[in-house]
């Protein structure tokens, strides 16, 4: 069964909000891609919609949304997700994950692209901050 970390971030107000997702909620998030729009109630979160901008798996292998599928490619990366060059020129081969939620994704990250009626704060309680 799928287990999964979801961070959300909200642009507007410019915090991040962490949830622990497991069971069929869960599943709600597998087979989708990064860029995709979810429905927030998956996370507790009803009306609002949230756009998979990231993620990592098990190994903390960060996803790339210009690799297909949920499989690691090894990629020759001047830059970006993945590796951060600190020399001109510099290129390294980098293990990376597809852009597709599975199984072996653990955290996943989302930023909210539509509001609900009430805030977050009023959604999560006082419980979380």
């Amino acid at each position: 069964m799928a287990d999964f970390q979801v961070i959300v971030g909200d642009p507007d107000e410019g915090t991040t909000h962490s949830f622990e997702v497991d069971g069929q909620d869960a599943n709600r998030f597998i087979g989708r891609s990064l860029g995709d729009a979810v429905d927030g109630d998956a996370i507790g979160l009803s009306g609002y919609e949230l756009e998979l901008t990231g993620g990592s798996d098990t190994s903390g292998r960060p996803m790339r949304a210009d690799v297909p599928g949920t499989a690691t490619r090894e990629l020759l990366l001047t830059g970006g997700v993945g590796f951060h060059p600190t020399v001109d020129g510099e290129r390294k081969r980098v293990t990376v994950r597809g852009a597709e939620i599975s199984e072996d994704t653990r955290q996943i990250n989302a930023k909210i692209v539509a509001r609900g009626d009430q805030s977050i704060e009023d959604l999560l309680g006082d419980d979380e901050e």
